[in-house]
C-alpha cells in the first residue's frame, strides 16, 4: 500500500485527488494539508511514502515544504501537481529535491501512475516538462567534458534500460535481477556521470 499525503490550498482539487486514489487498491490517502507548514508537519507524522505537492500556496509555499521535508525524511518522495510548468517553478522543485514534475491538466491516469512510479524510486515527468528539460539539456551540453569511463557491463544494460524510459521494475525484469539491485545500479551511475536525478541520467544516456 503506497501512502499519500495531498498537499494543495484548494479544498476541491484535494477531494477530487482524494476520490481518485481511494479507488485505488493500492492507494491510500494518510493526511490532506492546505499550506507548506502543515505539509511538514504531517509528513513528519504520518510518515508518507509519496507526498503531491502543489507549489503556490499562502505562507510556507511549496518548495521550500519539499525541501524541509526531505531535509526531515530523505526517504520520502515528493511529487509536484501543480498548474505553473515555467522553468521559474520547475528548476526550483527539482533543486528542492522533487523527484517528479506532473502538471493539473494531465489525465488521472498519470497522475495515478505518477505516484506509483514515484513510490518505487522512479521520476514521472508530464511529456510537456520533460521536453523542455531535454531542449535545455541539449543546448547545456555542448561544449561539456567527455563522459567517464569505468561503467561495469552491467551498469551499462541498466543505463540502457533507462534511455528507453523503463522503471525500475521494468528494468529488473528485462535484465531478472531484483528491484533493490536496480536501484543500487542506477545510484552508482548517477554518481560516476554526475547526474543528479534519473532525469538527467536518462538524457545523458541518449547522449544529450
Amino acid at each position: 500500500m503506497i501512502r499519500v499525503l495531498l498537499v494543495d490550498d484548494q479544498h476541491l482539487i484535494r477531494a477530487g485527488l482524494r476520490m481518485l486514489c481511494d479507488a485505488q487498491p493500492d492507494i491510500e490517502v494518510v493526511g490532506e494539508a492546505d499550506n507548506g507548514r502543515e505539509a511538514v508537519s504531517l509528513a513528519a507524522r504520518l510518515l508518507p511514502d509519496v507526498v503531491v505537492m502543489d507549489l503556490r500556496m499562502p505562507g510556507v509555499d511549496g518548495i521550500t515544504a519539499t525541501s524541509r521535508i526531505l531535509a526531515e525524511r530523505p526517504g520520502t518522495r515528493v511529487l509536484v501537481l501543480t498548474t505553473f510548468g515555467d522553468d521559474d517553478h520547475l528548476y526550483p522543485a527539482l533543486t528542492a529535491g522533487a523527484c517528479g514534475f506532473l502538471l493539473k491538466d494531465a489525465p488521472p491516469a498519470d497522475l495515478l501512475d505518477g505516484v506509483r512510479r514515484a513510490a518505487v524510486g522512479d521520476s514521472p515527468f508530464s511529456q510537456e516538462v520533460l521536453r523542455r528539460l531535454v531542449q535545455r539539456a541539449v543546448h547545456a551540453r555542448a561544449g561539456s567534458p567527455p563522459p567517464p569511463q569505468g561503467l561495469t557491463a552491467r551498469e551499462q544494460d541498466v543505463l540502457n534500460l533507462v534511455a528507453e524510459g523503463l522503471s525500475n521494475t521494468e528494468i529488473a525484469d528485462r535484465l531478472h535481477i531484483g528491484v533493490t539491485t536496480v536501484k543500487t545500479h542506477i545510484t552508482s551511475l548517477m554518481t560516476k556521470t554526475g547526474s543528479p536525478n534519473r532525469v538527467r541520467l536518462a538524457l545523458f544516456a541518449r547522449g544529450v
